[in-house]
């Protein structure tokens, strides 16, 4: 059955208006972001068609060959798990990188940057429910991330990215979603340069709405855009299934361990 992207777009957004009008509000504030792993480009062009605002991937090589079909004309976010050693094409390809999960990869992303002569901009994953298969720094972690990353010039840090744990009820989501936004006011009372918290990214396809209400500026939408993911044999994943996940220990700020893959996270 074809999806038709322009009216789902248009479905969201609505929703995403009505979240924000019930919460006090203006839903300007909220950028949406329509995750694009593994879809067509002509799916994409439809979405950009449909005056989606921003597109979000998930792995370097795919929206590399994504951008150079497409172009920018419209902002390209990095969502998904980026490894240290994509960070030289990450810092050239992407207007928002979400994913800032280790001090490792900050270090080389500001070295990249400045090789460049710019400042990326990123924002902070936070593991807030501390998942074992979940990147990201503990929330307990982040004053010694904030220290590590203050003399990094290259980088400029606009908020914070979660994922809470998968849940049917988009209801279970709402603690982590209002531990992020309690969190960013933490990280911004310690008064480090080259951070703002002008954004909390959380909330996707099955609890947005919920993001909204407790504050997100940014949503990761795939599916309630593009339809069900195609798997990785090429078959189609339902938007229920659980996503596949990379197992990694427990985040640390200077022994990093390298992600294996960047995540395949659903969206």
């Amino acid at each position: 059955m074809r999806v038709d992207v322009a009216a789902n777009v248009r479905a969201v957004e609505g929703r995403i208006a009505r979240a924000a009008r019930a919460a006090g509000r203006d839903p300007s504030e909220i950028l949406l972001v329509a995750v694009s792993k593994t879809v067509d480009v002509e799916r994409i062009r439809e979405a950009i068609d449909a005056r989606v605002p921003a597109l979000g991937e998930n792995r370097v090589q795919e929206a590399k060959g994504k951008i150079d079909l497409l172009g920018r004309p419209i902002p390209w976010h990095l969502v998904g798990t980026l490894q240290t050693n994509k960070a030289k094409d990450a810092v050239v390809l992407f207007d928002l990188i979400h994913s800032l999960d280790r001090v490792e990869l900050a270090r080389e992303l500001d070295r990249r940057a400045r090789g460049q002569g710019k400042v990326v901009d990123a924002l902070v994953e936070v593991n807030v429910a501390g998942e074992a298969t979940k990147a990201g720094f503990l929330p307990d972690q982040l004053k010694d991330a904030f220290e590590a990353l203050a003399p990094l010039n290259g980088i400029r840090v606009r908020g914070l990215m979660t994922m809470p744990p998968l849940a049917e009820d988009p209801e279970a989501s709402r603690p982590r979603f209002r531990q992020l936004r309690e969190l960013a006011t933490l990280v911004n009372g310690w008064g480090f340069e080259r951070v703002e918290m002008t954004h909390l990214s959380m909330g996707m396809s099955g609890d947005f709405e919920v993001a909204v209400e407790e504050g997100a500026t940014i949503v990761r939408i795939g599916t309630a855009i593009f339809g069900p993911r195609r798997s990785l044999g090429g078959g189609l994943r339902p938007p229920s299934e659980p996503p596949l996940k990379v197992a990694r220990a427990k985040p640390a700020l200077e022994t990093d361990r390298e992600p294996a893959a960047e995540d395949e996270d659903e969206h």
